[in-house]
């Protein structure tokens, strides 16, 4: 059986179709949800989506959610796995950027000496 560590990296379209389904939607506004919150650095089209939303409900990371049967629309929420799993790869990513935080900024200080490596 896998492990949830067994799930992480995330890509980057994946980590944030996850942080979109912090609550129910479907496709198109999840498509619309990811671009907003990645301020526009992510805009995936119906292919991509519908790819990954396929594989993450085959993982059991996200399911079909029930609304209403007059809409034809698939709306999909995250599971409690799913939720483990995008908090994770939070903490994962920020353990990133705090432990290369200072040498970053020790690079920033270099100046630049004009050689290639």
């Amino acid at each position: 059986m896998k492990r949830i560590e067994d799930y992480l990296p995330l890509s980057q379209a994946t980590y944030y179709i996850l942080l979109s389904l912090r609550e129910v939607r479907h496709g198109y506004a999840i498509m619309q949800d990811v671009e907003e919150i990645s301020h526009g650095e992510v805009t995936m089209g119906p292919g991509t989506l519908y790819g990954a939303l396929g594989k993450l409900e085959k993982q059991k990371i996200i399911a079909k959610a029930d609304v209403d049967e007059e809409d034809r629309r698939k709306y999909y929420r995250l599971t409690t796995f799913g939720k483990e799993i995008v908090q994770l790869e939070y903490k994962r990513l920020e353990s990133l950027v705090k432990n290369a935080s200072s040498i970053i900024k020790e690079m920033e200080g270099d100046q630049d000496d004009g050689q290639e490596i």
